[in-house]
């Protein structure tokens, strides 16, 4: 304990001791220096570079064309408009929960029917096994899937396409009932 005392003294010693170190001559020299800069003359500012005229140059067309003036001749260049055709989807109609979702990973699983109405629903699962019952018209997939008839054992979907912008062509496509309903589910959810 002794041995640190006299050891943190010695170092407290050696950091104070150079502060007395400094002491009013330090800073007259300091002020001194300062009052000499202070009274020095300043130098003159350089000259800003002499801008040299540019030449002007008048433009005489002569048989030429003025590029000032829109030519008349021309005629303007109309862009190509994709053709709309009647199968385009409604790019304002509300997208449905199951449209985002592939075809290739919703199952149909059974189908519903509603006596009263006349309505078979049907019933299809996801790959993370969340069920859906959907209907006639309702829409699935990514590619504008329309439901347009559901049987016992099938869903048929109509799907719009685009083979290039602006022209749509229809697609058949269709869920089969699963042959077993306890297939688990596959791949990843999100």
């Amino acid at each position: 304990m002794m041995r640190r005392c006299l050891w943190l003294g010695s170092i407290v010693a050696f950091c104070v001791i150079p502060l007395f170190g400094c002491s009013n001559s330090d800073m007259t020299t300091l002020e001194s220096y300062t009052q000499e800069v202070k009274q020095r003359k300043p130098r003159p500012i350089a000259p800003l570079p002499e801008i040299k005229p540019i030449e002007t140059f008048v433009y005489t067309p002569g048989e030429r064309r003025d590029p000032f003036v829109p030519d008349a001749q021309a005629m303007p260049v109309e862009e190509e408009k994709p053709i709309e055709s009647e199968l385009a989807p409604d790019p304002n109609r509300r997208k449905e929960e199951l449209e985002n979702v592939p075809l290739d990973s919703l199952q149909m699983v059974g189908t519903l029917s509603l006596e009263s109405n006349n309505i078979i629903l049907g019933i299809i699962r996801t790959k993370c096994g969340t069920v859906h019952t959907v209907k006639v018209n309702n829409y699935l997939g990514l590619n504008n899937g329309q439901i347009i008839s559901i049987t016992e054992t099938e869903i048929q979907i109509r799907e719009i396409v685009a083979d290039i912008p602006g022209q749509w062509q229809e697609r058949a496509a269709a869920l089969s009932l699963s042959e077993s309903i306890e297939d688990k589910k596959s791949g990843s959810c999100n």
